[in-house]
């Protein structure tokens, strides 16, 4: 009985050291900002505090809960002239996280999707030309059902980020949009 359970722990420790460790983070917070506005742009917090009436319209319209009554945009400048709005988003794909970097024009135009971090399998990440058929689509064709191709084995991260994506634009249109 005693070989057997010393037989037993080492299995299973020999299971956790040689378990994959799938996370990936890709980019810092500061060269993300590089990404989204280009070097020796100036960034600004823009902190976002949703009313009950915006947190319902910006569901509606994401079709996606909020989840947070606060949310940040990060504002690219340069020579006092807006070049766009980033938003760092995070969302649990299966049972791990992936952050995305979800670019805006200075229009509120969705112009760059970029992976910050992914921790599950790498062969779930969808791949950067999958979020480029995103840009250039309507809030309203953000979906499975409309105008966004799926990929086969990747269906719960292309999701996630589909879901990202709309909410993202979604609290532009409903808040910054509107803001005189």
């Amino acid at each position: 009985m005693k070989f057997f359970k010393s037989h037993l722990l080492f299995v299973l420790l020999s299971l956790l050291v040689v378990s994959p460790s799938y996370a990936k983070i890709y980019y810092s917070k500061q060269e993300a900002m590089q990404l989204a506005f280009g070097e020796g742009a100036k960034v600004e917090m823009l902190s976002l505090f949703p009313k009950a009436d915006q947190v319902e319209r910006i569901e509606k319209l994401a079709r996606v809960k909020l989840g947070s009554p606060i949310f940040t945009f990060y504002v690219g400048k340069k020579a006092g002239e807006v070049l766009g709005y980033a938003a760092i988003e995070t969302r649990n794909v299966r049972t791990k996280p992936e952050t995305l970097l979800v670019v805006l024009t200075a229009q509120g135009k969705l112009s760059q999707v970029h992976t910050l971090a992914f921790h599950e399998p790498p062969e779930y990440q969808p791949p950067t030309r999958w979020y480029a058929q995103l840009f250039n689509l309507p809030l309203s064709e953000l979906s499975f059902n409309a105008g966004v191709q799926g990929i086969s084995g990747a269906t719960l991260s292309t999701r996630a980020g589909l879901d990202s994506v709309r909410k993202v634009l979604a609290i532009y249109q409903i808040i910054v949009a509107e803001q005189p």
